[in-house]
């Protein structure tokens, strides 16, 4: 048997693949594609490196107490563990909590804000200016600090408050937390759960944007698919939107860390059958799983934190630089996709509790849920769909079906198809940062080995990506964004 054999996948539509449950599978896999997303998939495997999304995928679907299936969402690629663009419910009595199923860097997630600008604001005199301001204003980089500098004690405190931690230090508008995920504060939080390293590295990380494929973006809205969502959601042609990606940093990356050895032993304490070392896992109602589920709540709300810090800090630069009043620029939602929550879903036509791990996949919320700001609440919540430097984002809104089918659950970005040193390998920082220029986009970066890393043709097709999402009905177009300029640490 080839290793391509051992994944036969059937296609259900054009859009949707299911992988029928085999071997040590409890439940079957749904992969979200088109053929080239398919193509590239299955070609991985064949590669016989073990790196693989499709093997992953069949690991997460070998999990005790999964609910249904596994998912895997269009910008799927491998992570550690369960594959990036992920997606997994377990029943809270017989499934378990794993430190894969979220990643390392804990509620890592998009804000997007809405300024009062429109594209013929911006000359290319203020553009240039506007993202001097910005790199200025913006700590970003590998191992960067912010000007909140913390003390244990409210270090503490930032996990248990969220957004409001920051929110009380004068960093932002009460406004703010109403479209922000969870109002910017999850429940079930506790410090304790959380090491004396993890929180020294936090000390001076709130308001920070950090490295990899975190960034802030100046974008302009180029083409509105729905006038009618757009209305609800206040965005029109050519209006400037900036975007916020990161997430808890290093504190999350040491949660994640501290608790990969923990749920290591709790798989052998439990006797857990583990196929790859980084799927360890504890039953949900196990010490050592209340443990994590705390500590990773703790990771969560520092993230909110920080991106609600960050907002504080754009509205400054904007202020300072072109006079907008920090009231005008609006929060238009802050959603995290590397989560792991308890939420109401039907399974077989009842009601059930669940505990879904979303590895780089959005939450999608349809119509009338009570999660979803009153505001959009009619036609579903915002999904921000971050693409790359160089191709554009989109503003998707979540459905019904998605609810029926992927547990509320979008893709969350462009996904990557080539590794971080063979982006390295195959583009320089210079000819990356003329080549975008020439497109109109002024990039910013602290390492230029970081901007070769996240150039555009490391990522899939975006527009690929979010159109599987579209003719599937998970999470409709709303808009396409276009970069204008794009501050990488």
């Amino acid at each position: 048997m080839t290793p391509v054999d051992k994944f036969k996948l059937n296609k259900i539509t054009d859009w949707l693949w299911q992988m029928p449950k085999a071997g040590e599978m409890l439940v079957k896999a749904i992969i979200y594609g088109d053929q080239t997303i398919i193509r590239q998939l299955l070609d991985d495997v064949n590669k016989e490196t073990g790196w693989n999304a499709l093997s992953q995928l069949y690991n997460v679907a070998c999990l005790p107490g999964i609910e249904n299936y596994a998912l895997a969402m269009s910008d799927v690629h491998p992570g550690y563990g369960f594959p990036i663009g992920g997606v997994a419910a377990f029943d809270l009595a017989q499934g378990i909590v794993s430190v894969a199923g979220v990643g390392f860097d804990i509620n890592c997630g998009v804000r997007s804000l809405i300024t009062p600008l429109s594209l013929k604001d911006l000359s290319e005199e203020r553009k240039q200016k506007l993202a001097d301001y910005l790199f200025k204003y913006i700590p970003a980089g590998l191992g960067s600090e912010g000007k909140i500098k913390l003390n244990i004690a409210e270090v503490n405190r930032v996990m248990l408050a969220g957004a409001k931690f920051t929110l009380d230090k004068g960093y932002g508008l009460n406004e703010d937390l109403i479209y922000t995920e969870e109002n910017g504060c999850i429940e079930g939080a506790s410090s304790e759960n959380v090491s004396l390293r993890a929180k020294q590295r936090l000390i001076n990380q709130v308001g920070t944007l950090g490295s990899g494929n975190h960034y802030l973006e100046v974008q302009f809205i180029e083409e509105i698919f729905d006038q009618a969502a757009a209305k609800i959601f206040e965005l029109k042609q050519n209006q400037i939107i900036i975007s916020l990606h990161c997430g808890s940093r290093a504190l999350g990356h040491q949660i994640g860390t501290d608790y990969l050895k923990i749920l290591e032993a709790a798989s052998r304490k439990y006797k857990i059958p583990i196929r790859e070392r980084e799927l360890v896992c504890a039953p949900i109602n196990s010490p050592e799983g209340r443990d994590y589920l705390a500590a990773v709540k703790s990771g969560i709300n520092c993230a909110f934190a920080n991106r609600q810090a960050l907002t504080h800090l754009t509205r400054q630069a904007l202020n300072r630089c072109l006079g907008i009043n920090a009231e005008e620029i609006k929060v238009f939602y802050d959603i995290g996709h590397n989560t792991v929550k308890v939420e109401r879903h039907l399974v077989a036509g009842r009601e059930k509790l669940l505990l879904v791990h979303r590895k780089g996949s959005t939450r999608a919320f349809g119509p009338g849920r009570s999660e979803v700001p009153e505001k959009y609440r009619a036609i579903g919540q915002p999904v921000l769909v971050g693409g790359t430097m160089g191709t554009a984002s989109y503003i998707l809104r979540g459905t019904e079906l998605a609810m029926k089918q992927s547990w509320g659950s979008a893709c969350h970005g462009a996904g990557r198809q080539m590794s971080r040193i063979q982006a390295k390998k195959k583009w320089r920082a210079d000819d990356l940062i003329k080549e975008l220029k020439k497109q109109g986009i002024i990039v910013r970066g602290h390492s230029k080995a970081g901007l070769a890393e996240e150039a555009p043709g490391s990522y899939k097709d975006v527009d690929r990506v979010v159109n599987v999402m579209h003719q599937a009905g998970l999470a409709l177009k709303v808009a396409r964004l276009k970069p204008l300029i794009a501050i990488k640490g």
